[in-house]
């Protein structure tokens, strides 16, 4: 008779660091502790070691999307690219396919119902059937951002309905989700990157495989659309994906269009809302444009584009930080001078 395997253990503490907004409405974090919780039905208890700081993030501790149901309360832990081991599974959970041990990712979408649990922390449950496993090739820090970023502008890339070979522009292209766009439009999906951001992040641009790059400071609203039209030879581009919260963005896209062009809303930007400039009924159907909008991925994109970056195709340009330095990375974020992304080390 074959010997029953040993079911792994783990020491689990009463009490980890969380980092929380401790004034909601203002750049500002606090690493506090708090009560390890208990997986109740179908849910695991993950150990995180890493967590991605995104751009949404910032947003959701300042208040300052309009759309957000309810304010932000204090205390409240942010955080939705989260990666780590499932050190305890709940009631019912036993049968699943997640075993104790196993390194897995908590999303943005956790839950079916779009709850999210915050992973600025040391440990955070999720349902066993919604967690994500992670390729046994890829580190736990480079897979982080795969769970929002990476999923995000991915499926942002194949909503666009872009084709191989066809010139796709991602707006905020040095950004932590357009840096991802770029590399996984040209290498992943064959597609011809036109990236546009400030020209500090040029070199990233193309490094992550923009075949052009446009500096948004040194055109206008009219001269940037005809230097699209000038890199396209004077057609313009299938697609544009806007990864940046910028209202000036959204009003410059439709200018970039082929005809039968698709505009991808992703970037979310903050204070009142602004309708998309130059969305003109007219001109939509002249132009025979679209206009989507896409939030994060479902779970086969997930798997899909961790499965890229375990074979190297896409590599987020980061660089770690401790979970005490989150309000430091916030302040960078605020001011548009970060490069890629940030992933907290929370071990």
């Amino acid at each position: 008779m074959a010997a029953t395997a040993t079911e792994k253990t783990f020491d689990i503490p009463k009490t980890h660091k969380a980092v929380v907004y401790d004034q909601p409405g203002t750049i500002s974090t606090k690493v506090v502790e708090l009560e390890t919780p208990e997986p109740g039905p179908g849910d695991v208890l993950v150990r995180l070691t890493h967590s991605g700081v995104c751009h949404s993030d910032m947003g959701v501790m300042e208040n300052s999307w309009r759309g957000l149901p309810y304010p932000t309360q204090a205390g409240q832990v942010g955080g939705h690219e989260g990666v780590g081991i499932v050190y305890k599974l709940g009631p019912g959970s036993e049968n699943g396919t997640v075993k104790v041990g196993d390194r897995v990712g908590i999303k943005w979408i956790a839950y079916a119902c779009g709850a999210y649990p915050g992973t600025f922390q040391q440990y955070a449950l999720a349902p066993a059937s919604y967690v994500t496993p992670i390729p046994e090739a890829l580190k736990s820090e480079d897979a982080a951002p795969m769970l929002c970023a990476g999923v995000t502008t991915y499926s942002a890339l194949r909503r666009s309905d872009a084709k191989s070979g066809e010139w796709v522009v991602i707006s905020g292209a040095g950004g932590g989700l357009g840096h991802l766009a770029c590399q996984i439009g040209s290498r992943g999906m064959a597609l011809r990157i036109i990236g546009i951001d400030h020209g500090s992040k040029e070199q990233l641009v193309k490094d992550c495989g923009a075949e052009a790059f446009i500096d948004i400071t040194k055109f206008d609203d009219k001269t940037i659309a005809e230097e699209v039209k000038k890199v396209t030879g004077g057609l313009g581009a299938q697609a544009v994906v806007v990864c940046t919260a910028s209202n000036r963005a959204y009003a410059q896209a439709l200018d970039f269009l082929s005809f039968g062009g698709t505009l991808v809303c992703v970037g979310m930007p903050e204070g009142d809302f602004v309708p998309i400039a130059k969305s003109f009924p007219a001109a939509l159907v002249a132009g025979e444009h679209v206009i989507k909008g896409s939030s994060v991925g479902n779970r086969r994109e997930a798997l899909e584009v961790l499965d890229m970056a375990a074979r190297g195709l896409v590599k987020t340009h980061f660089r770690i930080e401790k979970m005490e330095q989150l309000t430091e990375v916030f302040q960078e974020m605020s001011g548009g001078k970060m490069l890629g992304r940030v992933v907290l080390d929370l071990q």
